[in-house]
């Protein structure tokens, strides 16, 4: 029997803006009309924290000292890839993602946000309310944003 592929080490971020409000955005790869929040793999070694305000930077050209880290999810939050794309994804190392994720506020104006960076991977972006997340999301991930949502509830709250 072929010993199942591991999880990819990530980090995720709930952006919340002064409304209560969560940063989602487009994927430049992908043409579904799927919206899905920053996230990304950490580098080895890699403390979460500092790997998810990487990401959001990296994806959103949000500085870190624009953002406010207001809690973590207890757990580390998994998803699986469907099998049609665990051989293509990531070298076919990975059958999905272990993300640590965090939720945080934006302390920045809309103008602050530029998906034009080094490596653009967003072609577009909004402020969605929570209770459409999960609907918003490729379907293999439905059940993590509600796992998300459930873990940020307290902060969700206007």
């Amino acid at each position: 029997m072929k010993k199942p592929l591991p999880y990819r080490p990530a980090a995720a971020v709930m952006l919340l803006n002064s409304e209560n409000r969560v940063f989602v955005a487009q994927r430049i790869d992908n043409a579904l009309d799927a919206w899905q929040m920053p996230q990304g793999g950490l580098d080895p070694g890699e403390d979460p924290e500092a790997g998810a305000l990487r990401e959001l930077e990296e994806e959103t050209g949000i500085p870190p000292h624009l953002v406010e880290i207001l809690g973590r999810a207890p757990d580390t939050l998994l998803y699986d890839l469907p099998p049609e794309l665990q051989g293509r994804m990531w070298g076919g190392k990975y059958r999905g993602q272990a993300q640590h994720w965090f939720v945080a506020r934006f302390l920045g104006a809309d103008t602050d946000i530029d998906l034009d960076t080094q490596h653009p991977e967003f072609r577009a972006w909004k402020w969605a309310d929570a209770s459409e997340l999960v609907d918003m999301i490729v379907p293999f991930k439905r059940k993590l944003y509600g796992e998300v949502v459930a873990a940020f509830s307290e902060y969700l709250e206007r």
